[in-house]
């Protein structure tokens, strides 16, 4: 009898395995086929995507060159109240790390990272290295300010203190206009070195400015698109993805091409009378210039931007069902009225996927303000290249490709609290 009420309560398959077991190693197997078919790509973003943003947010604190070629000096200085010069040990050091590292060629490396702090430290410091290598015994004291009298200044050795530690809030701070003052407070920046803040405005205010056209042009494109008939919907896509066939590298030339003084748009603007018209009301002097300008920038950013937020708004559109405007219009709302309480709400999620798309875009643009915008048109991306590549200051590069992900990542956050996945169903 227990034998009978055992195999009752224990389903067993055809082999004797308890159904259970067997349930559990068929979902078993089937969970590492799914994880065997997403292996590839996961290894394939963070390779390629997460591991970059973890080095690059390290390379915005990261900051070894001080700490590791004069050990030295940092002990002895360590004590320096700041107050006057350091004494004769402290410099000591310094004369001994300086020669390490000119014999491991590491000397340029120390000046380049005091010459962030103090422009012109960078020559005076490979200078310097050279110079001790024909000097055998101190005073050294006397004989660095003899070389060069700024290792007599007490701003030049506040500079070494702040660098001694491999991380340091240096880049970040350089990249919003502030620094550390001698006593390691918090500094504004000098009037005529102030440039980082004026960018990441110029950075947001274009690619808002951007992301409000492309939502006022697409808008009505996308309510046409979703309220056509099919076949002629179909059509008027082709021309809203027509962009996505050339390269943006070709679209911001032709935009160059067009914009340039005595290109099609300035002689459509003379033909027309636009140009008298604005000369006349005083808003113009003389033949438009519109190459190298914001205009051109905007212009050509809002051509290439516009089918991102068309889109997403699109897709929303078309989920509608027209029955809500036929339900409020039963009920005696006006058209206007109906259209802009029933109709326009539920299409706010496409409208903050797209415009968040479109603003996330903006912030990186780098090729189309280079080529149509003027000098004062270049946005963070401009300057994370100079970084890179002109300055080799792969932390200022990291700072600011930091600032742009945290802009990111909040914009990311605000829109996942205010719309988010979960309120995107309708009805």
């Amino acid at each position: 009898m227990a034998l009978i009420l055992e195999d009752v309560q224990v389903m067993r398959a055809a082999d004797g395995t308890p159904l259970k077991l067997k349930l559990a190693r068929s979902m078993r197997r089937q969970q590492l086929k799914s994880l065997a078919l997403i292996a590839p790509l996961f290894l394939f973003i963070v390779i390629s995507f997460l591991v970059p943003i973890l080095m690059m947010l390290r390379n915005a604190f990261y900051d070894p060159d001080i700490h590791d070629n004069l050990p030295q000096t940092l002990v002895e200085i360590s004590h320096w109240d700041g107050k006057d010069v350091p004494n004769e040990d402290t410099f000591a050091a310094f004369a001994a790390d300086m020669k390490l590292a000119q014999k491991a060629k590491q000397a340029a490396l120390v000046g380049k990272r005091l010459n962030y702090e103090i422009p012109t430290l960078k020559s005076k410091t490979t200078v310097t290295a050279r110079k001790l290598e024909a000097i055998e015994h101190g005073p050294w004291k006397e004989a660095l300010i003899g070389l060069d009298p700024v290792w007599g200044e007490n701003e030049t050795w506040a500079a070494i203190k702040r660098a001694s530690s491999v991380y340091t809030p240096f880049y970040l701070l350089n990249v919003i206009d502030m620094k550390q003052g001698a006593d390691g407070s918090l500094q504004q920046t000098a009037p005529e070195r102030q440039i980082y803040r004026a960018i990441l405005l110029r950075t947001f205010g274009i690619s808002t400015l951007v992301t409000l056209l492309t939502l006022i042009l697409g808008y009505p494109v996308a309510h046409l698109l979703a309220t056509t008939p099919q076949r002629t919907a179909s059509i008027l896509m082709i021309f809203v993805l027509l962009p996505f066939w050339t390269s943006l590298l070709v679209r911001t030339t032709a935009w160059s091409i067009l914009l340039q003084d005595g290109g099609a748009i300035t002689q459509l603007l003379s033909v027309t009378g636009i140009s008298k018209l604005l000369n006349f009301l005083g808003l113009l002097h003389g033949e438009p210039a519109l190459f190298k300008t914001r205009l051109a920038t905007v212009l050509a950013m809002t051509h290439i931007q516009l089918p991102f937020t068309l889109l997403p708004i699109y897709s929303v559109m078309k989920t509608i069902s027209p029955n809500y405007m036929r339900a409020a219009r039963s009920l005696g709302a006006t058209p206007a009225y109906a259209y802009w309480s029933v109709y326009i709400p539920q299409t706010l999620p496409g409208v903050a996927a797209g415009c968040l798309l479109t603003f996330i875009l903006s912030l990186g643009y780098y090729i189309t303000p280079a080529l149509v915008g003027g000098p004062t048109d270049n946005m963070i991306a401009g300057f994370i290249d100079t970084a890179m590549n002109s300055e080799n200051n792969w932390g200022k590069a990291a700072a600011l490709g930091t600032i742009l992900l945290t802009a990111t990542l909040i914009l990311y956050y605000v829109y996942n609290k205010l719309i988010g996945i979960d309120k995107m169903k309708l009805g």
